[in-house]
């Protein structure tokens, strides 16, 4: 059996796989984020290894059949430790603001394009440590080590000071060409390669578990724990994208567009994301719409019903888009324009619009959106063929059919919970410990496929038209 840890915001997660890949339990514990001034986002580590112990708890089998583990994590928090790996202070995490203007500072650095082939975004990890030595002088002075939040939980597990690739492409101080660290970026931030962790890939042994944490959490000692990912890496390992062809399309609170390369294909002009994958020889590019599910949901919280409740209101039957439209841009725009000012609303209406019609629209604009996202890939050399839908709006039928026509390609919705970060992690902790190679993988069973309507493509490219217009 093979464990993989998910150390999301909100919880961590524990699943439990078999050599056949088949989920044979679960288990969950939540966490809380800490606001301490306005627009701040932090947690403290301790709690993550609380709610690990308590996630692995609940799996009530096999712990002791356990070969391999592996790990996935959110991405771009900042752990800073000192030279006895004590915390300084609570992690900073990838919703936090602080650090805007430091970010503005090191984007405007071209070596920083040049070299991580992507923009400079206030919740990478880079500008927090500016940040810090800027404002927490005493505390900046005393780091010696910069840890991602689920190294630290491997740090715990291990002893060892690691990450993966994939999760290292989002702190800025990475190449992800070279697969290495920027000496001259970590230079920008007055650090040096001795404040950074050793390196793995994602499918490698990244560490053997400690006998008395083993001891501890009912585990065999000394099983590896793979290098991981972040985590929407490891949902696309948990989904088999492990190379060129389909792709990944979440539609969560954000909406992500994400593709697996098989060479580093950046963009920073459009705001992609251009990572390395979990997987030796592998890079991903990614988009990202920072509101999605999260967009109907607040229209829904308007009209006091559920979104499920305004989506039964409509016919099923994705239809060319309609004359009122709407803008997805509740949180500013992040690919491919990356304008935080930009805001959402609604264009087209008169006096004969229903709540329907505003409905449709809302879905409509985020389906759009991720569309303008997939362009952008493209016209970036990568793209996908087909996109394997996650997160809570792919339960609805009329939202996957929507991004099938406004995208292009067919929309397919796995069967069973099977392809989050969390199976990707159980995967790599696999792989890890067998040898088993991307070949192995194989893709999760597909409930149901949403093909694109040729005859409706004019009209979701003439809309598409219309969303760019409305917004410059």
């Amino acid at each position: 059996m093979f464990l993989g840890i998910d150390l999301g915001t909100s919880g961590v997660k524990a699943v439990l796989i078999d050599a056949a890949h088949r989920v044979l339990g679960t288990g969950h514990a939540g966490l809380t984020v800490q606001s301490p001034v306005a627009g701040w986002s932090e947690q403290d580590p301790a709690a993550w290894i609380r709610a690990t112990k308590a996630a692995i708890g609940d799996l009530d089998h096999g712990l002791d059949q356990v070969q391999g583990i592996g790990l996935s994590g959110q991405m771009h928090g900042a752990v800073c430790l000192d030279r006895d790996d004590q915390l300084l202070r609570p992690a900073i995490l990838w919703n936090d603001g602080r650090a805007r203007d430091e970010a503005a500072q090191l984007d405007a650095d071209p070596q920083f394009h040049a070299i991580t082939g992507n923009l400079v975004f206030a919740g990478f990890t880079a500008p927090k440590l500016l940040w810090m030595r800027r404002h927490e002088p005493n505390l900046f002075e005393r780091v010696a080590r910069v840890l991602l939040p689920k190294d630290y939980l491997r740090l715990w597990l291990t002893g060892d000071a690691i990450s993966d690739m994939s999760d290292a492409s989002g702190t800025s101080w990475f190449d992800p060409a070279a697969r290495d660290w920027s000496d001259p970026l970590l230079a920008a931030t007055g650090l040096s390669r001795s404040h950074m962790p050793a390196l793995a890939e994602g499918s490698d042994v990244a560490g053997q578990l400690r006998a008395d944490i083993a001891q501890e959490l009912g585990l065999p000692a000394g099983i590896p724990v793979a290098g991981g990912a972040g985590d929407n890496a490891a949902t696309a390992i948990g989904a088999g994208i492990t190379g060129p062809g389909p792709g990944l399309v979440s539609l969560g609170t954000s909406g992500v567009i994400f593709a697996a390369t098989d060479r580093f294909l950046p963009a920073p002009e459009t705001a992609i994301h251009a990572f390395c994958h979990a997987l030796p020889g592998s890079w991903h590019q990614m988009g990202v719409i920072l509101s999605a599910a999260a967009c109907l949901d607040w229209w829904a919280g308007i009209n006091g019903r559920s979104a499920g409740e305004l989506v039964a209101e409509l016919d099923p039957v994705a239809t060319a888009p309609g004359a009122v439209a709407f803008w997805p841009y509740l949180s500013g725009e992040r690919t491919p324009l990356n304008d935080p000012a930009q805001r959402a609303g609604f264009t087209g209406l008169s006096g004969q619009a229903t709540r329907q019609d505003m409905t449709r629209a809302v879905m409509e604009g985020v389906a759009l959106a991720l569309a303008e996202n997939m362009a952008a890939l493209r016209e970036a050399g990568g793209g996908a063929q087909s996109l394997i839908a996650m997160g809570g709006g792919a339960r609805s039928d009329l939202w996957l059919s929507m991004l099938a026509q406004a995208t292009g390609v067919p929309v397919l919705r796995p069967a069973g919970a099977e392809t989050g970060a969390g199976f990707g992690a159980a995967r790599l902790g696999l792989m890890a410990a067998t040898g088993a190679g991307p070949e192995d993988l194989g893709q999760p069973r597909i409930a149901a496929r949403f093909d694109p309507d040729t005859t409706q493509q004019a009209a979701w490219s003439d809309a598409l038209s219309r969303l760019r217009e409305q917004r410059a």
